[in-house]
């Protein structure tokens, strides 16, 4: 394989993505990844994973809300099993933290039937891959659990852990100093960076066979005019979203610029103003 004549499509478009990390025979690249995400908290060593390819969970009674995630799958280190999914959210949609909690709990209770003992319950994993800075704080890679308030060593159950990888932030990581590909987290993150420089793609293609595997599921959506026309849709998609938003950005600025010339006039206070608009 030419590296460095690949076609470079989006990894983390929403159909690519579940092309390449979520269907059968897709596991080596699955469990490599998993391995460089869980690495932080003790439960890298994965050793099998089982794609669930029907990803929809059950509706909650009130709402009806359904759930699809992107990658749903059971992991296991040695013995230990964790429910694991993963979630692709490029744009920023708002209430991260909650959408993904919601994601958590559906997969948690979908694993307990009626009747049965509370003690089978699985540890459940997300994994929230962002493209827009969310937490204040410079880390790119942030992982949640529960913990008492004033005693962070005591922890209330394992079951729940929730990671989030910040593009975003992880560009910033990439222009330092002393950035290394030996960390294979790294390696995925250049990897599903379309604004990662080429010649750091290849690099990182050439070192990882599992990222070559992902790399050869995308060369066969590119291959297929069907999949293409779904795969240029999801782009076309996002491109569409993020242009409203950039409109309803500028609108919102000007409006807001108005406002505050008109309230000057009136003879408001620039400390008020300033608490009011923050300007």
């Amino acid at each position: 394989m030419d590296f460095e004549k690949l076609v470079r499509l989006n990894p983390l478009n929403d159909f690519a993505f579940q092309k390449a990390m979520g269907e059968k025979g897709d596991e080596p690249q699955l469990i490599a990844f998993l391995s460089a995400v869980l690495e932080r908290t003790g439960k890298g060593d994965i050793t099998s994973v089982k794609i669930i390819e029907n990803k929809d969970l059950m509706p909650d009674i009130v709402g009806g809300k359904s759930v699809r995630l992107d990658v749903l799958a059971e992991a296991f280190v040695k013995t230990e099993r964790l429910d694991t999914d993963i979630e692709v959210q490029i744009k920023n949609e708002f209430n991260m933290e909650k959408r993904s909690l919601y994601y958590w709990a559906s997969r948690y209770i979908n694993n307990l039937d009626s009747g049965k003992d509370y003690a089978i319950l699985p540890t459940v994993v997300a994994v929230n891959i962002i493209g827009f800075g969310y937490f204040p704080i410079m880390d790119y890679h942030t992982s949640f659990h529960l913990w008492e308030d004033r005693h962070k060593e005591l922890q209330l159950t394992d079951v729940c852990e929730i990671h989030f990888l910040d593009i975003v932030k992880f560009r910033k990581l990439r222009a330092k100093k002393g950035f290394s590909l030996d960390d294979p987290l790294n390696r995925w993150m250049v990897y599903f960076d379309k604004k990662s420089p080429q010649k750091m793609i290849t690099e990182v293609l050439q070192m990882d066979e599992t990222i070559q595997q992902f790399q050869e599921k995308l060369e066969w959506i590119n291959r297929d005019k069907v999949m293409m026309r779904i795969y240029d849709q999801y782009e076309k998609t996002e491109r569409d979203w993020i242009s409203s938003m950039n409109g309803a950005e500028r609108k919102g600025r000007a409006e807001e610029r108005a406002e505050i010339t008109a309230l000057l006039k009136q003879g408001v206070s620039l400390e008020e103003l300033k608490a009011r608009y923050g300007v």
